[in-house]
């Protein structure tokens, strides 16, 4: 509670005999005993805009440090992407892909089973079962709650048999009757998702005396079961078949994933090649990070001027950061890290150069001339540099003994501290302000007492001077 708010509502005892103002005399004399409290609050604001500074300072270079980590991997360079020949084949590369070319032709695409019932009224008078069985021997037996289509399918749908079910309309019979079809699809491409459906039991399956549902009289597999398969270095003695169950071939190169989208018999060419722009961002990224940490300090820690346009006074103000040792510390120690030498080469060399401010600027020209002249070497220099960026940026924004998070650690208990003081002052203010209004209330009573006397001596004195 602000003390300099309070007033005396609770305690009317503004002038009653005395005519003084005493709320406004309590509140003048509070002000002047709560100057102490002010400037702790002072304290803290600038204490807690210092705190917020250096979080954003420690949040950025932690940044620096995972993009400076994962620079200075022996591999950071070798980033790959890859090319297709054909809108029919996509591509895409992983983390271990690596520099080649095949050509190959598609055989066809996977194919999930598409098969459809004869046309019926019901699924049975019962709740007659129904046993899949897939390539492998694998059997799955599904009993509807009843024998109408809506719960088999509904049996079908709920079931471990990798077979979906819709019932579709299929006209009338002879009395008018609706027929529906079940169309029973398989819920995964590829052969091994095949499957015969039966009427019956796994028993009769095995005894030989279920029925195939898809060949009854008007039932049949629309679409077979198929995998998808090319054909690699087709047309000569080397040619090799490669199937997968679904489109997708993810071993046909290290890394390299191609999905097909349509069979042909034009050879399509896939490759995968060093991306030198992703190479390139990887070493910009390292020094665009610093230079945002550097940016971020630069802002905190100037001086500006301000001129009123009123009285034309000029007014200056200082950075947050401005004189803090442990962040000037730190930038140096980054700066350092970012421009020292790797075996005796700049980093310069690859691109990485600093200016008179202390800033640094990316020459993506010297890095791609580097890159194409020697890739080992210039993932040895940039490796180099970025395990030192990442070093220094850890040893200064670890989460527990990094030098900035030990600074703000240590001002918020200083924060906390000075909060603690403040709490005492509110208590001590408000005791006083009580204590001034105890004694301004007795000041009235007593000079109401001292009236009310003077009074009857008053009256007592001209009750003698009549007699």
């Amino acid at each position: 509670m602000s003390t300099t708010s309070a007033t005396a509502s609770s305690l009317a005892i503004d002038g009653l005999v005395s005519g003084l103002k005493t709320t406004d005399l309590i509140n003048s004399l509070m002000s002047v005993e709560q100057v102490p409290q002010t400037l702790l609050k002072n304290k803290v604001t600038a204490t807690t805009s210092f705190i917020s500074s250096l979080q954003t300072l420690n949040g950025l270079v932690q940044s620096l440090a995972t993009r400076a980590a994962a620079a200075a991997g022996p591999a950071s360079l070798d980033v790959f992407s890859a090319t297709s020949s054909s809108a029919n084949a996509s591509v895409s590369t992983a983390a271990n892909a690596s520099a080649g070319s095949v050509s190959f032709t598609v055989g066809q695409t996977a194919a999930a089973q598409v098969g459809v019932t004869a046309a019926m009224t019901a699924w049975g008078s019962q709740s007659e079962p129904l046993t899949f069985v897939r390539p492998d021997g694998t059997t799955t037996t599904v009993t509807p709650a009843s024998g109408s289509l809506d719960d088999t399918v509904t049996a079908i749908n709920g079931s471990a048999a990798g077979v979906s079910a819709t019932k579709v309309a299929a006209g009338t019979d002879a009395t008018g009757a609706k027929l529906y079809r079940l169309q029973l699809t398989s819920t995964a491409t590829g052969a091994a998702g095949a499957f015969t459906v039966y009427r019956g039991s796994a028993d009769q399956v095995s005894a030989g005396t279920a029925t195939n549902v898809l060949t009854e009289s008007g039932a049949a597999t629309v679409t077979a079961a198929a995998d998808a398969s090319v054909t690699l270095w087709a047309g000569t003695a080397a040619a090799q078949t490669i199937t997968s169950a679904t489109n997708t071939f993810g071993d046909l190169l290290p890394g390299l994933s191609v999905t097909v989208s349509k069979a042909s018999t034009d050879p399509v060419t896939v490759s995968v090649a060093r991306d030198t722009s992703k190479a390139q961002a990887v070493a910009s990224g390292l020094v665009d990070a610093l230079n945002a940490v550097a940016s971020y300090y630069a802002s905190n820690t100037g001086v500006t001027s301000t001129t009123s346009p009123t009285t034309g006074a000029t007014s200056t103000t200082a950075g947050v950061l401005l004189g803090d040792a442990t962040t000037r510390s730190a930038m140096q120690r980054l700066t350092s890290a970012m421009s020292t030498p790797v075996n005796g080469k700049s980093p310069s060399s690859v691109g990485i150069t600093i200016g008179k401010d202390g800033t640094f600027t990316f020459d993506a020209g010297a890095f791609q001339k580097a890159l194409a002249a020697d890739p080992a070497g210039t993932q040895t220099i940039l490796s180099g540099v970025a395990q030192a960026v990442s070093d220094a940026a850890t040893a200064v924004s670890d989460k527990y003994t990094g030098s900035i998070t030990t600074a703000i650690t240590g001002q918020q208990s200083v924060v906390k501290d000075l909060n603690d003081q403040i709490d005492a002052w509110t208590d001590r203010l408000t005791a006083r302000r009580a204590t001034l209004q105890s004694q301004y209330s007795a000041l009235e009573t007593s000079l109401s007492k001292l009236q009310s006397q003077s009074s009857w001596l008053t009256s007592q004195i001209s009750a003698l001077s009549s007699s």
